[in-house]
């Protein structure tokens, strides 16, 4: 089991940039495949982005492909989500996640066991 703690979340402005760090315990994020989801009120959890456990393979939603990048620190145990040109859209809340088998990045939901607890992401117009 991986423990998640994300973390950076908060107020900005639209046009702004973010980024959220989800850090690991207990396993290593090398073993895992990673991944953000995000679910605003009224709306069903929506996958952001993936990246597998080499970091080969990266995977992005429609809706943040070409603002959003996902990247991981190693040494830290870390992944990060940066955020760029944020929309009013984008608030949400956001969770990282992670899942097995690392080779793959899944862009459901049930493709991942362990969950955070969660940043809330706010973008004003």
């Amino acid at each position: 089991q991986v423990q998640l703690v994300e973390s950076g979340g908060g107020l900005v402005q639209a046009g702004t940039s973010l980024r959220l760090s989800c850090a690991a315990s207990e396993q290593t994020i090398s073993n895992y495949r990673m991944a953000w989801f995000r679910q605003a009120p009224g709306k069903e959890r929506e996958f952001v982005g993936g990246i597998s456990g080499a970091g080969a393979v990266t995977l992005y939603g429609d809706s943040v492909k070409g603002r959003f990048t996902i990247s991981r620190d190693t040494a830290k145990n870390t992944v990060y989500l940066h955020m760029y040109s944020l929309k009013p859209d984008d608030t949400a809340v956001y969770y990282c996640a992670a899942g097995y088998p690392p080779w793959t990045v899944a862009t459901v939901s049930g493709g991942y066991a362990d969950w955070g607890q969660g940043t809330q992401v706010t973008v004003s117009s």
